[in-house]
């Protein structure tokens, strides 16, 4: 009886308990929670982006580490077992070049090189400032670990794709943090101006746009200074990707504009003798936040694309610098593709980001959509 009247005076405190006050983020959360491919989306794209902080450490080898006797040479196949038993721990052979033109290796049995993690390898800077020679997995010498074999100098696949990713995960994020405040604040001005000033903005943002992008795009890389590094070719691509994508960007938010001056707490700001200006940086354009938010996430693999295909074409991130782009040139040549197919291997991560932001700003859209909320 103690009990069921305990069961009582609860239930009743939990009808009677005021309705637990949520704030928007914490709305958006639990809405993305429902959506587990935008979730599996979400988890793809921290593991690349926490590949690219640690890319010194995930390596095997250095982005300039050539085997000159194997190029070409295929993954490295892990073993669990041989003539002399199993083997807890994976390891591998030691191969030898047999047929240069058939690009076969000849696998030596006589001993076992163990794979091990956190091993002492060459010296790297962790962000540019901290010494460490650790690298998360290795074997020892003259063993090697190809975990995506070798391209036509002897480099590492995967440490190479590693490094990579730095430029062509980075490159959406810093195209995106040009395009959005640019895009934010003229597509804002128009939309709040209106009349002329609207119509001779947008004309512009429409001549800019009707260029045909990717040709435009070739154009632009074509003209670039080919005696400059690698960094400063870098942010010169990202600024070619971002100039081409604010026009489309601006309009989007303009037509938002539109609608949001019209509302009472605009009226009200403007009653209130505030200048046009913080009018519109402080209480317009922080409504489209959501929309923004979204477009910055769909716009990025449209970056990543854009990159991958300069470079891919010789005219963005050159060598001795890294990209997926331009590690996919070596696959550019058939009979060089039919015997080495794991030359591929930069466009599956490139088809995995692209796939996992898109993935992601659905589900993030869907989140931040007050009208597709469900209890």
């Amino acid at each position: 009886m103690a009990q069921e009247a305990i069961r009582r005076g609860q239930r009743a405190r939990a009808e009677t308990a005021p309705p637990q006050i949520r704030t928007p983020a914490q709305l958006a959360w639990r809405q993305l929670r429902k959506h587990p491919m935008a979730l599996a989306g979400g988890a793809v794209l921290a593991v690349l982006y926490l590949v690219v902080a640690l890319a010194e450490f995930i390596a095997p080898y250095s982005l300039d580490f050539a085997d000159r006797e194997r190029f070409y040479h295929p993954p490295t196949v892990l073993r669990f077992w041989d003539a002399r038993g199993f083997s807890l721990r994976p390891f591998v052979y030691v191969t030898t070049l047999e047929d240069p033109q058939l690009r076969t290796y000849r696998v030596d049995p006589t001993r076992r090189y163990y794979v091990r993690f956190f091993v002492h390898g060459e010296p790297y800077r962790m962000f540019g400032l901290l010494p460490g020679s650790r690298h998360l997995v290795g074997v020892d010498a003259p063993g090697r670990l190809f975990l995506m074999g070798t391209d036509q100098s002897g480099r590492d696949q995967f440490s190479r794709i590693v490094y990579g990713s730095r430029v062509s995960m980075t490159i959406g994020l810093l195209s995106a943090m040009i395009t959005i405040p640019l895009g934010m604040v003229y597509g804002g001005v128009a939309g709040y101006y209106g009349g002329r000033v609207d119509n001779l903005m947008m004309r512009l943002a429409e001549i800019i746009m009707s260029f045909p992008g990717f040709y435009l795009l070739l154009t632009l890389a074509a003209v670039l200074p080919t005696g400059v590094g690698c960094t400063t070719h870098f942010y010169l691509i990202t600024f070619i990707l971002a100039f081409l994508g604010w026009a489309g960007f601006s309009r989007m938010i303009r037509g938002m504009v539109l609608s949001i001056k019209e509302r009472e707490f605009v009226q009200a700001a403007r009653a209130a003798g505030l200048g046009d200006f913080r009018v519109i940086v402080r209480h317009i354009l922080p409504n489209t936040a959501s929309q923004v938010i979204v477009v910055a996430t769909l716009g990025i693999p449209g970056a990543i694309l854009g990159e991958s295909s300069l470079s891919f074409f010789g005219f963005g991130v050159r060598e001795p610098c890294a990209s997926w782009g331009n590690l996919l040139t070596a696959a550019s040549n058939l009979p060089t593709l039919i015997l080495s197919p794991w030359l591929l291997f930069p466009g599956l991560f490139i088809i995995a980001a692209v796939v996992a932001f898109n993935i992601f700003g659905d589900g993030l859209r869907d989140a931040l959509d007050p009208r597709a909320r469900t209890s």
